[in-house]
């Protein structure tokens, strides 16, 4: 990709509800770092039926790329021109990047994210693995797990649709898929690597279920933070990969290929995030 630093560029994050999304945080600390004082980025509430015209209204030049985050990562997709072999994979984009010649082309950093904060927390093969939960994370997990796991995945779900739904990615993504009710979710906390993709609270009752020699923890969450499982898990001396690692992760790769430098600085993005994060639990917003 060719070198935009010079002049300024916009980017931005899309989705609903988007008041909260630390992405802006992470992407003007990349861009401070990185020397592009010109570049802006900002967030945007946009919702399904306001995507097509929201694109249609960016003028041409101006925009280096977008981060889209729910309800908004599948429902691009036909108003690009093409997508990644990632994107592809799981039906969902979360980066737009805009080329030189017009061409909107997705991609999907959550993935890749995923692999590069298990690899800094040591992790890179696993024979088995669990997954609380189902869903866009979800697949996207069973995604990286298809690139490391050697093993079958379990995941614990609520019913048999989203038992029957995660079953049909592992067809697709070529991973061993088993499938549980949510009820047995303590006996999967014994796995070597467990991922959590559910919203906040969902595992708080499994807290007490922690293994006393546990694996490792991957939670998606990162606010609030830590949860009340991944704080048990660290009490109980297991490794524990939080939200705001996947975020940083997935975040550089999208200023990677925004902005053509690489690599992202990383110690500076999560510096950033975690500075805003520690200012909102302390009272106002960052």
């Amino acid at each position: 990709m060719a070198d935009h630093s010079t002049g300024g560029r916009r980017a931005a994050v899309l989705g609903s509800p988007i008041a909260h999304s630390l992405s802006p945080v992470l992407h003007r600390a990349a861009y401070e770092a990185l020397g592009l004082p010109g570049w802006r980025y900002d967030r945007f509430e946009v919702e399904e039926l306001g995507l097509a015209g929201f694109l249609a209204g960016l003028p041409e030049g101006d925009w280096a790329g977008l981060s889209l985050t729910m309800p908004l990562k599948r429902v691009v997709i036909p108003l690009l021109d093409e997508i990644s072999e990632t994107a592809a994979s799981v039906e969902a984009v979360n980066t737009v990047i805009f080329d030189e010649d017009g061409r909107r082309t997705g991609d999907n950093t959550d993935i890749p994210g995923m692999l590069a904060a298990l690899r800094e927390h040591g992790l890179e093969k696993v024979g088995r693995a669990a997954v609380l939960g189902a869903g866009a994370t979800a697949s996207s997990a069973l995604a990286a797990l298809s690139r490391i796991c050697t093993g079958p995945v379990t995941a614990y779900v609520r019913s048999e649709a989203r038992a029957a739904e995660m079953r049909r990615w592992g067809e697709r993504l070529a991973v061993e898929v088993r499938t549980a009710d949510w009820s047995e979710a303590p006996e999967g906390l014994h796995a070597p690597l467990v991922i959590a993709t559910t919203p906040a609270g969902t595992t708080d009752a499994l807290a007490g279920a922690v293994p006393d020699r546990p694996g490792t923890l991957f939670d998606v969450l990162y606010e609030p933070w830590p949860t009340r499982l991944a704080s048990a898990w660290s009490a109980r001396g297991g490794e524990v990969v939080g939200g705001l690692d996947l975020l940083v992760h997935q975040a550089a790769l999208q200023a990677e290929r925004m902005t053509g430098r690489t690599p992202a600085p990383l110690a500076a993005m999560r510096e950033a995030g975690e500075r805003a994060l520690a200012a909102r639990s302390g009272g106002p917003e960052a």
